[in-house]
């Protein structure tokens, strides 16, 4: 059965509280109360839960232009000639979206996406993109050759607590942070490690105890 499209006076609500909690997210984080939100939309709370009835589903409505751009991001880097420059283009490209943003930040850090709903259409995708990233740079002979897919949720928590660390203090640092983790992760820089890497349902089931 089709949804009902929403009257205009309640589209106009919706889009209001997606801009506001864009930039209350993106100064406070994503554990902000929910009234501030509502404050700066200019409406009651109860016009908040009216549109969105979880945080989830207001973290959700808010950034999905972001999964978006990850998916354009993730599409350049495949285009680019060299593997090796398209994974680097493509984390620090990331990276820098979560530099931007506070709230993007905690999401990312939190697997990308609220834990109580299945990943999107456009979430699936964006994994399928990555994982040829990863599999490309790979193959290349660039990236290290048991570097797997679940070892980006490595990257992002690193770049994650970085960014959250040193914002106050100095807000690019996180760019040498990122530069010696990618320089770690070449193969001419490789050694064995002493343990596998994590299965999808592992990283899974800590995503959703975040």
């Amino acid at each position: 059965m089709a949804t009902a499209p929403l009257r205009k006076d309640a589209e106009r609500n919706r889009e209001r509280l997606i801009q506001a909690a864009q930039q209350v997210f993106a100064e406070r984080g994503l554990d902000v109360a929910l009234e501030a939100v509502a404050k700066q939309a200019g409406v009651s709370i109860g016009t908040l839960y009216n549109r969105f009835p979880t945080r989830a589903d207001l973290v959700r409505a808010t950034f999905a232009d972001r999964v978006e751009t990850v998916g354009v991001l993730a599409e350049h880097a495949l285009g680019l000639d060299d593997p090796w420059d398209g994974f680097v283009y493509f984390v620090q490209q990331v990276s820098q979206l979560q530099a931007a943003d506070r709230g993007y930040n905690e999401l990312a850090g939190r697997g990308g996406a609220p834990t109580t709903e299945q990943p999107t259409e456009d979430q699936l995708r964006g994994y399928d993109l990555m994982s040829q990233i990863v599999e490309r740079a790979r193959d290349g002979g660039r990236l290290r050759p048991d570097f797997t897919l679940e070892d980006m949720a490595f990257i992002t928590w690193s770049v994650t607590r970085t960014i959250e660390a040193t914002a106050a203090t100095s807000p690019t640092v996180w760019q040498r942070h990122l530069a010696l983790i990618l320089d770690g992760l070449q193969t001419p820089a490789a050694h064995p490690l002493p343990e596998p890497p994590l299965t999808r349902d592992q990283l899974a089931g800590i995503y959703r105890n975040c």
